[in-house]
């Protein structure tokens, strides 16, 4: 029975999995290598944010609860927090299906574990926060953190930080739904 559930909820669209595309959207690119955040409208860049912290952990396609590594792939903006410690927090909708279906494939997720991540999405619209992939993964501020910390280390549980400034011009850009890959 849980099988045939499993199918049928992959089979049919889950709401808040797929976004449209617009050749004039604004989105955005954090690269690891070059620690700088892209904003993009379309194909051209309009600003770029530089340096960025990652992860005390590093940059990796999976990730883990607590490794404090910053996930790699697509992702959307699916929440804000404009009162955050940090600022303010664009959330991201980590683990994405995609991130959740190779943890999967490599066993990281069980097939039960799978399912009760496919069956929170249903229900919520958003990725479950609390699997062994982790959660609470987004774009934030320093707050009061240390800013020269932020221009010399990777300093996150797993988030990218920019600085306030940086974070206030960011949530002009950014609405829910928007693109961000990290590389």
């Amino acid at each position: 029975m849980r099988g045939l559930l499993l199918f049928l909820l992959l089979l049919f669209h889950v709401p808040g999995l797929y976004a449209g595309t617009d050749d004039q959207a604004v989105w955005l690119l954090v690269d690891d290598q070059t620690s700088t955040l892209h904003v993009y409208r379309g194909d051209q860049e309009i600003e770029q944010f530089s340096p960025v912290s990652l992860g005390r952990g590093g940059a990796r396609r999976l990730r883990f609860s607590g490794d404090r590594a910053t996930p790699t792939g697509e992702f959307h903006v699916n929440w804000i927090n404009l009162d955050s410690r940090f600022n303010i927090f664009l959330g991201l909708d980590y683990p994405t299906l995609a991130h959740a279906r190779e943890a999967r494939e490599v066993g990281i997720l069980s097939d039960d574990e799978f399912y009760d991540y496919l069956s929170y999405y249903r229900r919520h619209g958003a990725p479950p926060q609390d699997t062994v992939l982790g959660g609470n993964i987004g774009i934030h501020g320093l707050g009061e953190s240390d800013p020269v910390l932020h221009q010399r280390f990777n300093w996150t549980d797993g988030c990218v930080a920019v600085t306030n400034q940086q974070i206030e011009r960011l949530t002009d850009l950014v609405k829910l739904g928007t693109k961000v890959i990290i590389r």
